[in-house]
């Protein structure tokens, strides 16, 4: 199976930076999107930006100029900088990723998996 992991959140003031990491571990063959999603305190998931496995990448309105998503496919993560943060960025971030894994030999699958996620909390 496939486990995603991130790790980076916290505590920041308002105009200030984070690094979020999402580590994707397992019997892994590639990793399609990579996104990153934020959850709000009613439990309602935004998309904040995705990057393809050619490293295109989207952004959310919210948070283009401020936000910029990366990966290294080399160790299947991916990163979300996030300067000039705001209070209305506090929240669970959430990674997904589509998985194409080994489900036996000379067998794959590709799955979607979700991560637990990191808590951002944006205040003076």
């Amino acid at each position: 199976q496939v486990q995603l992991v991130e790790s980076g959140g916290g505590l920041v003031q308002p105009g200030g930076s984070l690094t979020l990491s999402c580590a994707a571990s397992g019997n892994i063959y590639s990793i399609g999107d990579m996104r990153w999603y934020r959850q709000g305190p009613e439990g309602q998931r935004d998309m904040v930006a995705v990057i393809t496995d050619t490293e295109s990448a989207e952004y959310a309105d919210s948070v283009k100029g401020r936000f910029t998503v990366s990966r290294d496919n080399a160790k299947n993560t991916v990163y979300l900088q996030m300067n000039s943060l705001k209070p209305e960025d506090s929240a669970v971030y959430v990674c997904n990723a589509d998985v194409n894994y080994y489900t036996g030999y000379n067998a794959r699958k590709v799955q979607r998996f979700w991560g637990q996620g990191t808590r951002v909390a944006v205040s003076s």
